[in-house]
């Protein structure tokens, strides 16, 4: 009699179909998701549907719950509301961080796949969850943007609370250097051509997209216009001439893209014979002074 009065429960009941429910849900999430990640190759649509069946997953689970404990829920309004404020006090950190997931999402913060920066974080956005946004560390001890193998999790929240710089959002281009100290008496027209042959050869492929993707952003911005094309600057210190390259780059080809164009140019002024040389801080002794001894003896 007893066992019988718990099986015809209708708290237990509801709660064997609310467990049902949400297991059947569940597993039809996780099948969704394997078949997604099987069939879609491109891998940001394949991350994308996937976190969209989760969540509505979630929100299925809700709303079906919602309707089994329907007529539970009255009873509990009065003291979901006192306790509310405490919750609200204890979690704020976990609240702000909820909304900071809602801004990411609805704005255009940054997104899986971006390049960001958030504090003294850089890396590149691998997953954006609904407290935390995963990074794949890059700088630190190794020298460049490139990953140095640690996985980094910021709160959302941090986006309230500290600038977001994103490398990739609307132009995923950076404006980059390389200096070049050249030994006065050097051709300096020979070096222009020389510097300007690596740019066009390495950078100028890249310049139209990066131009297309410039002119964008002067239709989305009150923004100055700016040359996307390579160009080359001279000033003349103390030691020697100094040329710069300022060229832009795609934010992923900093570093290889540097190596091009050293090699490049070091190659071209190598094959010179000596018309453009490089400089170094290296002090040379091109004369010293006669020194007279004499030994006398006591």
């Amino acid at each position: 009699m007893e066992f019988e009065k718990i099986l015809y429960d209708p708290v237990i009941g509801k709660l064997v179909t609310a467990f049902v429910l949400t297991l059947f849900i569940i597993s039809i999430s996780r099948f969704i998701r394997s078949r997604i990640t099987r069939v879609t190759k491109d891998i940001d649509l394949r991350y994308r549907l996937r976190k969209i069946v989760t969540i509505a997953s979630y929100l299925i689970v809700i709303f079906v719950l919602s309707i089994v404990f329907s007529d539970k829920l009255g009873g509990l309004t009065v003291a979901l509301g006192v306790a509310g404020a405490g919750i609200a006090f204890a979690l704020q950190e976990v609240i702000a961080s909820i909304a900071g997931w809602l801004a990411v999402s609805l704005s255009n913060f940054y997104r899986v796949g971006d390049r960001v920066q958030l504090g003294g974080n850089v890396g590149d956005v691998i997953d954006i969850g609904i407290l935390r946004t995963t990074l794949m560390e890059c700088r630190q001890w190794v020298d460049g943007d490139q990953y140095t193998g640690r996985i980094v999790r910021v709160a959302n929240s941090f986006v309230f609370k500290d600038s977001v710089i994103n490398y990739s959002a609307d132009f995923p281009f950076l404006w980059d250097e390389i200096k070049l100290p050249i030994r006065y008496g050097s051709d300096v027209e020979l070096t222009r051509n020389i510097i300007n042959q690596a740019a066009n050869e390495i950078i100028g492929p890249h310049v139209p997209q990066a131009q297309q993707h410039w002119d964008r952003m002067l239709d989305k911005y009150r923004i100055e216009n700016a040359n996307v094309h390579p160009m080359i600057f001279m000033v003349a210190n103390d030691n020697w001439l100094e040329f710069s390259l300022r060229y832009v780059v795609d934010y992923q080809a900093r570093r290889i893209t540097k190596d091009k164009l050293f090699t490049k140019i070091y190659n071209d002024i190598t094959n010179t014979n000596g018309k453009v040389q490089l400089a170094s801080a290296t002090f040379e002794l091109t004369a010293a002074p006669q020194f007279n001894i004499s030994l006398n003896k006591s």
